[in-house]
């Protein structure tokens, strides 16, 4: 290659050399910027991490009974953890026949995993949930006490253990109205003779005990601006709703008010899109779509409950 060629490719030379270093510190900034961007996202799941709560330890003592569909670790005697025990089973029974399509995706699932505290006391001294928890789910785990105070010892379990069901067999998209729904319902049906009845009220579980107290007047509107009933809307949306720490049992007997009209009304009118429903996630538009429109809906709901609160009265 002669002197006069060179001269000639040396600026087209010198230019390949430059954009090669500008495209290789291109790069090796973009690269520092995806590391980055991964690392910014990985810190709030980090910090979820880091801030959920943390299982507690088993008590001194503590054993492991197992049923056919459950293994509970238990400090309550062995009478107080076969009740609970029987109830559980009562309860994975009628929530199968309840939801027909969730057995074929039940092949196969591990037992459930359940705590049983003897006392209020042991459940208190390690809830890791709200202060005013009677009992809580924190996956894979339900836990309870058992309440020997009240005719119904084993309700607050079942409450946990539906929402277990929903999340770990189930599958059921999470959402709040509907999840709570769902425990309250079946937690609070009465079981006779070993067998859970979906829908049939037992008076001694939670919330039903709270049904005289929440003052409806008969007149939605007047309740709606009293802040005696939570809107519908607001219930599905969690828009414009109060809250629910000042409202808690408000909040759980519209939660099981509206499940049960929507398995029970008219004859079960609505049980099958309710179905569908929680299949698909429980959202204002697909309530609208598979249910019919809020607002009407609405007030068949509250007549419903109405009801379920003048036998309630009647029962006492």
């Amino acid at each position: 290659m002669t002197r006069d060629t060179l001269e000639r490719l040396l600026p087209w030379l010198l230019t390949a050399l430059l954009l090669l270093g500008i495209g290789g510190y291109i790069a090796w900034r973009m690269n520092e910027y995806r590391d980055a961007r991964t690392a910014q996202a990985a810190k709030p799941a980090a910090r979820r991490a880091a801030r959920a709560p943390s299982h507690p330890s088993p008590l001194p003592g503590a054993r492991s009974v197992d049923t056919a569909h459950y293994t509970i670790t238990t400090t309550a005697d062995d009478e107080q953890t076969q009740r609970v025990g029987d109830a559980v089973e009562a309860l994975h029974a009628a929530y199968f026949a309840w939801f027909p399509d969730v057995a074929a995706r039940a092949a196969g699932t591990p037992k459930l995993r359940l705590t049983l505290y003897a006392h209020k006391g042991q459940f208190r001294a390690n809830n890791r949930s709200s202060p005013w928890a009677e009992a809580y789910y924190l996956a894979p785990v339900s836990y309870a006490y058992y309440a020997s105070d009240g005719a119904n010892p084993y309700h607050w379990m079942l409450h946990e253990a539906t929402h277990q069901l929903n999340n770990e067999v189930a599958r059921f998209p999470k959402t709040k109205w509907i999840e709570e729904g769902l425990g309250t319902y079946f937690g609070a049906s009465r079981i006779e003779k070993g067998r859970l009845l979906p829908g049939a009220i037992d008076p001694e579980a939670y919330p039903i005990w709270w049904l005289d107290g929440i003052g409806l007047t008969g007149d939605l509107d007047a309740d709606i601006a009293a802040g005696r009933w939570i809107p519908i809307r607001a219930l599905i949306t969690g828009r414009d709703a109060p809250s629910i720490h000042a409202n808690v049992n408000r909040y759980y007997v519209q939660y099981w008010s509206l499940t049960h009209f929507l398995f029970h009304h008219d004859g079960g009118r609505h049980a099958d899109a309710y179905r569908r429903l929680i299949a698909e996630g429980g959202t204002l538009e697909n309530f609208e779509r598979l249910i019919g429109p809020a607002d009407r809906i609405e007030r068949d709901w509250y007549r419903h409950l109405q009801d379920r609160m003048a036998e309630s009265a009647s029962r006492n």
